[in-house]
């Protein structure tokens, strides 16, 4: 009795143990990152994925086995934004204890599926990531190039009318979420934000123009991000980060250049870890470790291929910290700081990398996610980077040419406003100059384009926000006058010192308000206004005032009513 008691003991245990060992793995999640090349799928597993995967045809599809595996994740999922993804479900399984994943695709691609190990800071555990490339669609077109400037660069470089292209990269993205806030709020966030409004900025400034190495929340591989600025041809590379560190302690923006032998600081070693850590996110890894056979090569020569984007990338730093001391923004370090990072390391494009302040540092992370202090910080950037160019104008370019007359040939759908902007000029100076009696002109027609002084040229960055005072009458409360100039609470507190909420009949508060929130201006045009007058007069362009009123040409009416923006 006593034998057969324990030969059912052990039979129950073959029977229901057993195979719960067998699968010891578990798919936890899917999490599905599409992007302008690729779209990416991450599954994040309980441990280390045994797979084997092959594609069919008819529909396209590709099959992912994962052995010893169970489900613990919700599917089937529909995707709608990929352009080569519509659709994961899970399908009946080869053999017993293998999970079957089926990707239902768009068009036929070659996927490329590695395995990721979990991350030193926590992150994320194992990983399978299945990369699904785009078909090529023509060359790629940033979303923040300008329409009106049709001729290439090249063409342009003979005129000395080529546009100055600065490259934004907003770091991280994606899975990868970067630093995290006391809050849980994430870097990628504010980095991204940040990005787009610089880029707005440089592309108001003629002959200038940004590029972004992301525009949505998607990981760029670091390697790629200098890549991108390269096929764009930038002459700059502006990587933007908010920083973090064990300790929430630390605080204030820093600015790193290259050094291709250590850092030397530890928040610079900080940094530099980190950014190993999203290589492990982003799988930048394999790449990353074919860069490493340049250590074969002599540090002379590395050094020669670096010096010059090193000298460059240190003179837009120097500018850069010393915009942000103006602004009153809090630096932690006064000086550039030194550090090798992957981002850094274009030999051909001087790069900086901009840690906007610490977001591990409870004030500063709320800093980071107000508008008035992105202001702030896109302010004191799009100034650094402008007068970089202006003390460094690259060969070929409106900045170098300007001082010197110049030809054009009056081209289809050219107007005097439009051949104005292109060269940083005025209407005015270029009727006065060819001694024009009306803007009306001729396809074919040639026109001397006058030379613009640099103090008469210097690119204005149009204000983002500004400071008004409202006097506290009955009724009034933070938060009423909050929602009134669209701030927060907090906004005001902190900028009138209140340490209560109580306030006082005519009390007077100062509020920084976006001058995107403030009602748009109207200007009755008269006997001699022209759009580049009206522009020049309000300190706005003229592309802004077709928009605002959807001009078709550029002719104006006495008595006509133009709405006017404030940028």
């Amino acid at each position: 009795m006593k034998h057969s008691l324990i030969r059912a003991f052990f039979f129950s245990f073959t029977v229901f143990f057993i195979p719960c060992l067998a699968l010891a793995n578990a798919l936890e999640s899917i999490r599905v990152w599409p992007s302008p090349d690729e779209t990416r799928v991450v599954i994040d597993l309980k441990t280390e994925a045994d797979f084997s995967y092959f594609t069919l045809s008819s529909p396209e599809r590709l099959v992912v086995d994962l052995k010893k595996t169970s489900l613990s994740a919700k599917l089937p999922v529909s995707i709608s934004d990929s352009p080569v993804l519509k659709n994961i479900r899970k399908s009946s399984p080869p053999t017993k204890g293998t999970f079957r994943l089926v990707f239902e695709l768009k068009e036929k691609v070659r996927p490329q599926l590695f395995k990721l190990a979990p991350t030193p800071g926590g992150q994320y555990g194992h990983r399978l990531v299945i990369d699904l490339p785009h078909k090529a669609r023509g060359a790629p077109v940033d979303k923040v190039t300008s329409d009106s400037k049709k001729v290439s660069r090249d063409v342009s470089q003979l005129y000395g009318t080529a546009d100055i292209i600065v490259a934004i990269d907003a770091g991280h993205g994606g899975e990868d979420p970067g630093s995290i806030g006391p809050s849980r709020k994430y870097e990628k966030n504010a980095t991204l934000a940040i990005s787009k409004k610089i880029a707005t900025q440089i592309n108001k400034v003629p002959g200038m123009k940004a590029v972004l190495t992301r525009h949505g929340d998607y990981f760029v591989n670091l390697n790629k991000r200098s890549e991108i600025a390269r096929r764009n041809k930038a002459h700059l590379l502006v990587s933007i980060h908010a920083d973090g560190f064990h300790t929430p302690h630390p605080e204030g923006a820093s600015v790193f250049v290259l050094n291709t032998r250590r850092a030397n600081s530890e928040i610079a070693r900080w940094v530099e870890n980190h950014e190993a850590q999203s290589q492990l996110l982003g799988g930048a890894g394999e790449v990353l470790s074919k860069n490493n056979s340049d250590r074969n090569i002599s540090q002379t020569l590395l050094d020669l291929q670096f010096s010059h984007s090193q000298k460059e990338g240190y003179k837009l730093a120097t500018k850069i910290l010393s915009q942000m001391t103006r602004s009153g923004i809090r630096l932690h370090k006064k000086n550039p700081v030194n550090a090798s990072l992957a981002v850094l390391k274009s030999p051909d494009i001087p790069s900086v990398l901009v840690e906007t302040g610490f977001i591990t540092n409870p004030t500063e992370e709320r800093l980071l996610f107000q508008r008035g202090h992105q202001d702030k910080l896109v302010r004191a950037l799009s100034n650094a980077i402008v007068d970089y160019f202006e003390a460094n104008p690259p060969e070929g370019t409106l900045f170098a040419n300007r001082g010197q007359s110049k030809k054009h040939k009056v081209r289809r759908g050219e107007s005097l406003s439009i051949i104005a902007g292109n060269y940083g000029s005025s209407v005015k100076a270029i009727m006065q100059a060819n001694k024009l009696k009306s803007s009306g002109l001729a396809i074919g027609q040639v026109l001397i384009i006058p030379a613009v002084s640099k103090s008469a040229s210097s690119p204005r960055i149009p204000k983002l926000s500004k400071t008004v005072t409202h006097i506290v009458q009955r009724g009034d409360y933070l938060g009423k006058i909050a929602k009134r100039y669209q701030v927060s609470v907090a906004a005001i507190k902190k900028q009138n010192r209140l340490r209560t909420d109580t306030l006082k009949l005519g009390q007077k508060l100062t509020i920084t308000v976006g001058l995107k929130d403030e009602p748009l201006r109207k200007h009755v045009v008269k006997r001699g206004d022209f759009l580049g007058k009206i522009a020049k007069k309000y300190q706005v362009s003229v592309n802004s005032i077709r928009q605002a009123n959807n001009l078709r040409s550029d002719s104006l009416a006495v008595g006509q009513v133009l709405l006017i923006p404030h940028s």
